[in-house]
């Protein structure tokens, strides 16, 4: 019986690992205007995907204390398929302003692009942390 529990409980932890959308994780923003760039922690938020910034550091890499460490960056993306997600947003400390955006996943490299208005912008390429 025990082995027989064990099993389950194996089982049902292997499904949850293995339904964990490949974009989960921590990944390094590209450098904002100032040079400055984070550690977004990307995880699930309910059904959607969303993002906190973890860490912040300067252009010489040394980690800051931003007011801005543990606010969400990215909320209400949705996969597409295909390493694809869209309808969500992402803010933009340096610039304060949110972006309706979207994302393409590539093995550990990142594409994030973002509009307001009729104006886009390229988030650049964040690269995966772990």
């Amino acid at each position: 019986m025990k082995k027989l529990l064990l099993a389950a409980a194996i089982g049902i932890t292997g499904a949850g690992m293995a339904m964990a959308d490949p974009v989960y994780g921590t990944w390094k923003t590209a450098a904002d205007d100032n040079g400055n760039y984070g550690h977004i922690d990307v995880a699930a938020c309910g059904s959607k995907i969303c993002g906190t910034l973890a860490k912040s550091f300067g252009p010489d890499g040394k980690e800051l204390n931003s007011p801005n460490n543990g606010k969400q960056i990215v909320w209400d993306m949705t996969a597409k398929g295909d390493g694809t997600y869209g309808g969500g947003k992402i803010w933009s400390p340096d610039r304060d302003k949110t972006y309706k955006s979207k994302m393409s996943l590539s093995g550990n490299t990142l594409a994030v692009e973002g509009c307001v208005l009729m104006v886009c912008r390229d988030g650049g390429k964040w690269s995966r942390v772990n």
